[in-house]
Order: structure tokens, then C-alpha cells, then sequence
């Protein structure tokens, strides 16, 4: 290691704004990050107003930040008013540790996934039999994170609490007024507060019922957590599985459907594994070992979640640069997994690559579609379950073709939305 640090490279800042303008410019956090590493290399700093940022793009530096357990708080101010018990996305190490203990085992238990698996799957057949009757352009980001909202509302609270349909609309419109608000769209402050009372009263209502067995809100009532901390812990759980399952399908079947040849490996699969039945048994996902690699190289070239973020409790010595403590690390998901150090010809859509023997030949953090470190996504598995479960069903009764015309420019929404979502027709096969 030398004794001088270099100057970390990065674009010259435009104070108050800090790099905005280069971000608006790039079309986003998400593209201007893999401008950035392009330029600059594997550690680049950019400014955020009032904010000093150091993204951060090979996986092999990532092993050495992966046991920072600090958000930093500005990114996830705006999150503040939905909570009662401190703003969950970054509460301290102290309160975190045992707080993520205990939700990994809830969100992460096999049991409780086989036991809400048969509700998932009602729901999932419930979407393609509306699909079957319906004639006409399917906009699939609209219509599955609808169906990955009430999937995850379903686990939280249990399907036999009052109209689970209202609860997942009160949720679905709550998260959109704090979303759209973060990205300059119209806020209702009275009808955020109108729906945030709902979900805190339909909580309330199944804590009070005392219930077992009905989701994972009677799972932490077990816990002996007071009830503000589980109404904020359920609505995290809500708003962290809203989009992004029903994300990570709709673009695993735009990829589908411009590599047919993939898609009709993928049905023959089901077809073996399922033959006349619509849908797996909870059992059967292990087998569907193709469906994995699917979903993985889908979760590839667009992971759901395109960054992730931490806050240095210390200085760091990080390729040769020193880092000050209280700088922002940014690790660009999206840039990571297109590294062509990697994944050679990264744009190219291969399950192939995750094969187990490919795998063992990458850095432990090459693939993290689900961040990474003590902050890594808690729902994880399930959202695993969620998502096999949804595009086996989908791509075993349907043949998908893009809507011609129809351009699919992927933009930053706290997940990797679509700017005009992704239009397909369906058609039974």
C-alpha cells in the first residue's frame, strides 16, 4: 500500500447540486452510474447536494465494506413519516442487529412459505385466468405489481383479515404518494394520512384479534414487540416486496420474449416437471432448476434494486484511496452485474452463466440483486418463492410477444421501473 493517496476520480460537482445535473443529463442514477465506472473505474466519487458520494462497482472492493451496517439517513429521510418507532431503514447497528435477527427468521422460514404457498398460488392463477379472457396489450409492470403486492400483504397479514383487496390498495396508494413525492410528482398529504391510518388500524385490529398463524404480523406479536415497532415492521415488509417481485418477473418476460429460444427451454422444462398441472407444488421449485437460472440472469440485467448505500462509521483504505468517515458509499447494482471483467458480453441474456460451475469462477459479490452485508434484503427467499412461483405459472400457459412499437427504456423509481411500463400480448399456448 502506498503511503499517498491519490484523489478519488469522478466528475467535477456543480455547487449547491453537487453532479444533478450530469445525473438529469444521463437519464438517471441507474445509467449515469455506468457512465461514471465506464470513465472513471471501479471507485469513482460524484456529489449529491450536500452529500459527498464514493460508488463503489467491483465486486472484489465490496468484500471490504460488506460488514458496514449504516444507512445513510438523507437517502431515507423522506421514508420518516410512515414510521412510529424511528425510521427503519436506518436505525442504528444496536437496534438493527436484533431487529434484522428476528425477521430473518421469519421472512426466511421454509415452513411459513409452504403454508402461505397454496394463497400465493390461488392469487397467481386468479392473474392468468383474467389474462386467458382478456383480449388485447397486457401492461405487465402495472398488472404484477399488483399481483406481487397482494402476494406479500397476503404473507404480512393473512387472507382472512376484513378485504384484503382494501388493505392492499391502501398500501398500494400509500407507497405511491411517498414514491411520487421522492421523484417530483403531485403529493396528497390528506389521502397519505387517510391510508397510512388504514394499514395502522387493520395492523392494530389482527394484534388485538391475537390470532396465530395468520402472517407474519402474529409471527412478531409472538416476539413481544411493542406495536409500533410491528405496524412499522410490516409496512417496511410491504413496501420493500410491492414492486420489486412483480419488477423482477415482467422484466424476466421481456427477455423471454426477445430470446424465444430460451423460452421454449424454460416451457419444456415445466412441461416435464409439471405436465397437465398449472402451477408447482412448493416442493417442486428446487427441481426447476432452469427456472433458477432464468430468474437469476434476469435479476442480472435488471436487478430490481439498481444501488444500494451505506455510511462509513470510519476511514477506509479502499484501492489505494482513503475515504473520509461520513462518506456515502454507493454500490451500483446495475453496473456490477454488466462488468464485463465478470460477465463477458454482459448485455447478452444467458442463464447459462449460472450454471454451478460458472458460478464458482466469480467474487462471492459479482451477483447481488439483493444488496449485500448485515443491510442485505431480509425477504429475500421469499421473494425467490414469489418470483419462480409467478413466472412458472405464467410462461407454462402463455407465449408472450412485445407490442410492436413499443419502446421499453428502463428509468430509476426506487426499483428499475419502465418509463411506459412493458407492453405485451399474451396468447395461450
Amino acid at each position: 500500500m502506498s503511503s499517498e493517496f491519490r484523489t478519488i476520480p469522478g466528475p467535477v460537482p456543480t455547487p449547491p447540486n453537487g453532479n444533478m445535473a450530469d445525473i438529469a443529463a444521463a437519464g438517471g442514477l441507474h445509467t449515469f452510474q455506468l457512465e461514471l465506472h465506464e470513465r472513471y473505474g471501479p471507485v469513482a466519487r460524484f456529489d449529491l447536494p450536500g452529500t459527498r458520494v464514493v460508488s463503489v462497482a467491483d465486486p472484489e472492493l465490496l468484500a471490504a465494506t460488506s460488514r458496514i451496517n449504516r444507512r445513510p439517513q438523507e437517502l431515507f429521510e423522506f421514508l420518516s413519516p410512515l414510521f412510529e418507532a424511528g425510521n427503519l431503514q436506518t436505525i442504528g447497528e444496536d437496534e438493527h442487529v436484533p431487529w434484522r435477527r428476528l425477521l430473518l427468521s421469519a421472512l426466511g422460514n421454509h415452513r411459513s412459505h409452504e403454508a402461505h404457498f397454496g394463497e400465493f398460488t390461488r392469487l397467481t392463477l386468479d392473474l392468468a385466468d383474467r389474462w386467458a379472457a382478456h383480449a388485447g396489450e397486457i401492461s405487465l409492470q402495472e398488472e404484477l405489481s399488483e399481483l406481487s403486492l397482494r402476494l406479500i400483504v397476503e404473507f404480512a397479514m393473512g387472507s382472512e383479515v376484513g378485504s384484503a383487496q382494501r388493505t392492499s390498495a391502501a398500501f398500494r396508494d400509500l407507497i405511491a404518494e411517498y414514491l411520487g413525492r421522492q421523484y417530483g410528482s403531485e403529493f396528497s398529504e390528506a389521502h397519505a394520512a387517510e391510508m397510512l391510518a388504514h394499514v395502522r388500524r387493520t395492523i392494530t385490529g389482527i394484534l388485538d384479534a391475537g390470532q396465530p398463524g395468520a402472517g407474519l404480523v402474529t409471527m412478531l406479536a409472538e416476539s413481544g414487540w411493542d406495536p409500533a415497532r410491528i405496524r412499522d415492521t410490516a409496512l417496511v415488509v410491504v413496501m420493500a416486496g410491492y414492486h420489486t417481485s412483480g419488477v423482477a418477473v415482467s422484466w424476466a418476460l421481456h427477455l423471454l420474449a426477445h430470446h424465444p429460444e430460451v423460452a421454449q427451454r424454460l416451457q419444456d422444462e415445466l412441461d416435464r416437471v409439471l405436465g397437465d398441472r398449472p402451477a408447482p407444488a412448493y416442493d417442486e421449485l428446487k427441481s426447476l432448476d432452469y427456472l433458477e437460472r432464468v430468474v437469476k440472469e434476469a435479476m442480472r440485467r435488471y436487478p430490481p434494486g439498481p444501488y444500494a448505500a451505506r455510511e462509513l462509521p470510519e476511514d477506509l483504505v479502499l484501492d489505494d484511496y482513503l475515504i473520509p468517515a461520513g462518506t456515502t458509499l454507493m454500490y451500483p447494482i446495475w453496473a456490477i452485474h454488466l462488468n464485463p471483467a465478470y460477465w463477458p458480453e454482459p448485455e447478452r441474456f444467458d442463464p447459462d452463466r449460472f450454471t454451478a460451475a460458472e458460478a464458482q469462477r466469480r467474487p462471492k459479490f459479482a451477483f447481488i440483486p439483493f444488496g449485500f452485508g448485515p443491510r442485505s434484503c431480509e425477504g429475500a427467499a421469499l421473494a425467490m418463492v414469489e418470483i419462480k412461483l409467478m413466472l412458472a405459472v405464467l410462461v407454462k400457459r402463455f407465449d408472450f410477444a412485445p407490442v410492436p412499437g413499443h419502446e421499453v427504456t428502463p428509468v430509476e423509481r426506487f426499483v428499475l421501473w419502465a418509463q411506459d411500463d412493458i407492453r405485451m400480448t399474451v396468447s395461450p399456448r
